[in-house]
């Protein structure tokens, strides 16, 4: 895998923990608070207690810096004992010294917590939060992505529009629509041609490798089935789509070869994809490289752009700006992470996680996020996530994107403390020379931590 407006504060309150203590709370900003409560119902429908009920996030101004925090007094005991804890946590050797961290009491909007969070580190998969964020604000929950066939001149052609979940069943039901039609014009034979002149030609992006073709990602092209791990999935397709034809009872003429469709060709058939927001909850839960960088260039399409890296990045940075998140030490040349070039600092990654709690829109990437313990998820047993001494007892409170690169692993999310207290925190660490499953332990210990139930 590797992958505000302006509101007015209210006076502070008293709130009731679950066990029944009395916490003092610090300002709130309600209308935000508002806002938050709806994102996060929406948004984790099958999470565990420790995500239900009625506390939310609460406020959305520039946070305080944990220094500022500090010395306004602004820490009670128990954010201290928190504070106290991961400082001498992120020191573990397994993470190496190339380790960065930030973590945000949401509820406040106070940054608890920040260790050398500005640095710029190499984010792996954690990067795929930054393309959601830009697909689902600039395209909406509820955009689909369409693949056509169309006819002309005794020929079928498939045309791709960037949907990488299309199956071979939906190709069978095309094909068969399309069938019909031919039977009915008296016709028993075609050729079959695929276009996916949607995007420019497949290209490897600044940090990555010819060795990343096809096992990693596949060269990314507008038309794809069953997302197959090949050089040519254009052209996979229209094979596959040629078999359905076959069985469907039409004699398909020839190869299947590459061609643009004319705008003379009838439209015989079509299919469209799940909204994109079930889309990225996919690629979020399994960290899928090529959803990613497919949905950077749709988003490019749909915008006027290039269907390119670059065309992507420059939405990429001015969704980031439109929500007020730095750029400062930002660099990102892919849509998955995959690249060795990206730099993304773990306090960019908790801005746009705050950011994300407050937008209907971007609720599918929080319900997205792998949760701790979730079979098959990144976070799953599978892969000995959560699962030692002192970070099981997060199972099922953490939900998190995971990043797993050669020398760089990252673990960015929400998380609910058991006093009702909403958290953010993103942690990531480079360089690192312990096995990775040591340094997940350790970082799966980190999340714990905010978590509060490793105190």
């Amino acid at each position: 895998m590797t992958g505000t407006p302006d509101e007015t504060p209210t006076t502070p309150t008293n709130t009731f923990a679950p066990a029944g203590g009395r916490r003092h709370r610090r300002a709130r900003v309600s209308r935000t608070g508002a806002r938050r409560a709806l994102v996060l119902a929406m948004a984790v429908p099958v999470a565990s207690a420790t995500l239900a009920g009625t506390s939310a996030f609460a406020a959305d101004s520039t946070p305080t810096t944990a220094s500022q925090a500090v010395a306004a007094g602004g820490l009670d005991a128990d954010d201290a004992q928190l504070v106290k804890n991961l400082t001498e946590r992120v020191a573990d050797a397994r993470l190496g010294s190339d380790v960065s961290g930030v973590v945000l009491d949401a509820d406040s909007d106070t940054a608890l917590w920040d260790h050398n969070g500005s640095t710029a580190l190499m984010p792996a998969s954690n990067a795929k939060l930054v393309t959601a964020t830009t697909a689902l604000t600039l395209l909406g929950a509820n955009h689909e992505f369409t693949t056509k066939v169309v006819y002309g001149d005794g020929t079928l052609t498939l045309v791709g529009g960037g949907d990488r979940t299309l199956t071979g069943d939906d190709l069978a039901e095309m094909a068969r629509t399309a069938v019909d039609g031919l039977k009915a014009a008296g016709r028993t034979d075609v050729k079959v041609r695929v276009d996916d002149s949607l995007f420019a030609e497949p290209t490897l992006a600044t940090g990555w490798n010819e060795g990343y073709y096809p096992t990693e990602v596949a060269p990314v092209r507008s038309l794809v089935v069953d997302g197959a791990a090949v050089q040519d999935t254009a052209l996979d397709a229209g094979k596959v789509f040629a078999e359905k034809l076959t069985a469907a009872g039409v004699t398909v003429d020839g190869e299947v070869a590459r061609a643009t469709a004319k705008r003379s060709d009838v439209p015989v058939a079509q299919h469209r994809s799940a909204p994109l927001s079930r889309i990225v909850k996919q690629m979020l839960k399994t960290s899928d490289n090529n959803i990613a960088e497919t949905l950077l260039r749709m988003t490019a399409v749909e915008m006027g752009k290039p269907a390119t890296f670059e065309g992507g990045i420059e939405l990429v940075r001015q969704v980031l700006s439109s929500y007020g998140i730095s750029l400062d030490n930002f660099a990102m040349y892919d849509g998955s992470g995959l690249s060795r070039a990206d730099r993304i600092p773990a306090a960019t990654l908790a801005q746009l996680l705050d950011s994300i709690t407050e937008v209907p829109t971007l609720a599918s990437i929080l319900e997205g996020l792998p949760v701790a313990g979730e079979a098959g998820s990144s976070l799953g047993p599978e892969w000995g996530r959560f699962d030692d001494a002192v970070s099981k007892c997060a199972v099922g409170k953490v939900h998190a994107k995971t990043g797993t690169l050669t020398g760089a692993i990252a673990l960015s999310g929400v998380t609910r403390t058991d006093d009702g207290e909403w958290r953010i925190f993103s942690f990531i660490e480079n360089n690192s020379t312990a096995a990775p499953s040591d340094i997940k332990d350790a970082m799966d210990g980190l999340a714990a931590t905010v978590n509060g139930c490793w105190a």
